[in-house]
């Protein structure tokens, strides 16, 4: 059974470009309660408070690996990347909306 201190905060995340600040459970590579997950990046991480799977997480951010400063993955922060990551990122965004032919959509 896992502990409650898996999704106890460590401490506070605060985003050095936007000031965006969120409490995080697990800073590294390797989330608790994931088997199969390793993430490319030392990693702040908090338990997905919109889920009860303690399997799921949100990033919340990182150590920026050109300046050291914490920064989150949140969008406003995409000028502040180099130009090749932004082009990568915006060849990787996938439509989130449904349309109602798609299965499991309601309408």
């Amino acid at each position: 059974m896992a502990s409650h201190a898996e999704s106890r905060p460590l401490g506070v995340f605060e985003c050095e470009l936007c000031t965006l600040t969120a409490p995080y459970s697990y800073v590294g590579q390797k989330p608790p309660n994931t088997q199969s997950m390793v993430l490319l990046e030392e990693s702040y991480v908090m338990k997905d408070p919109f889920t009860s799977d303690k399997d799921r997480f949100l990033v919340l951010g990182s150590r920026c690996s050109l300046c050291s400063r914490l920064v989150c993955v949140g969008p406003e922060n995409i000028s502040a990347f180099p130009q090749e990551i932004r082009q990568d990122l915006e060849k990787r965004k996938v439509p989130s909306k449904r349309t109602p032919s798609q299965p499991g959509s309601r309408t």
